[in-house]
């Protein structure tokens, strides 16, 4: 079987160029301004960290809440860690920290830090494991 052959482009006549259009602020990448809008200019921030969920306490928002807030309240319907809220809202984490601030100081969220085990396990259960797992 031989392999299909490929044709050579032609260069195609060339189209006269077109005025660059001006750069808008909106199309430059991350909007730093909006951002700055969203978080508020004193940024408070509670001590969330990635792996901290939270839980809406009613699914509906107040109607004084922004739409980043409204959103916010919609997805913690279920429990969400802050980093998935912070992929699912395309916001850095530094911003969804600042609205979630707010949001837990008005006590429409919930934060439930993860569970840290400081009890180490049994060591004789460990090596009775481990023995059992030998002899097969």
């Amino acid at each position: 079987m031989t392999p299909p052959r490929r044709q050579r482009r032609t260069p195609r006549q060339a189209t006269p160029a077109q005025p660059a259009a001006p750069a808008r602020k909106e199309d430059e990448g991350g909007n730093p301004e909006r951002l700055y809008v969203v978080a508020g200019p004193d940024g408070e921030r509670a001590d969330i960290d990635l792996v901290t969920l939270i839980v809406a306490r009613s699914p509906d928002p107040p109607p004084s809440a922004t739409p980043e807030q409204a959103a916010l309240l919609r997805l913690c319907v279920a429990p969400l860690s802050v980093a998935e809220l912070s992929a699912y809202l395309s916001l850095p984490f530094s911003v969804v920290t600042v609205l979630l601030t707010e949001l837990l100081t008005a006590e429409l969220v919930q934060a439930r830090s993860p569970i840290v085990r400081k009890a180490l396990p049994d060591r004789s259960l460990l090596e009775a494991v481990m023995h059992g797992l030998q002899r097969l």
